[in-house]
């Protein structure tokens, strides 16, 4: 069973930026894809970025540009480097694992971008 510990959260003004971190309870090049979702009030649960074991990235296209997903395989931490936060990109972060069929939630990070 994999553990993350999600951090980096916080309030930012618009254009502001933001870092992640997820740390994870097994080395990284155990699991097959990491990501970040995000839940905003009232809203469903949308992936924002993913990273593969192999380091191949996705993002929604709204965070394209601005958000970075990387992975510290030696300290087991997966980052989310967001810039030019917009109030739109205010939610819960969560991270995510999926391991060998199975997937894991950390507790999720709160970001707020208002001004």
């Amino acid at each position: 069973q994999v553990q993350l510990v999600e951090s980096g959260g916080g309030l930012v003004q618009p254009g502001g930026s933001l870092r992640l971190s997820c740390i994870a309870s097994e080395r990284l090049d155990n699991i097959d894809v990491m990501a970040w979702h995000r839940q905003a009030p009232g809203k469903q649960r949308d992936v924002v970025a993913s990273i593969t074991n192999g380091d191949y990235t996705i993002y929604r296209d709204s965070v394209k540009g601005r958000f970075t997903i990387s992975r510290d395989i030696p300290n087991r931490t997966v980052y989310l480097q967001m810039n030019d936060l917009q109030p739109e990109d205010t939610a819960l972060y969560f991270c995510y694992a999926f391991q060998k069929g199975r997937g894991y939630w950390g507790q999720g990070t709160q970001v707020s971008v208002s001004s």
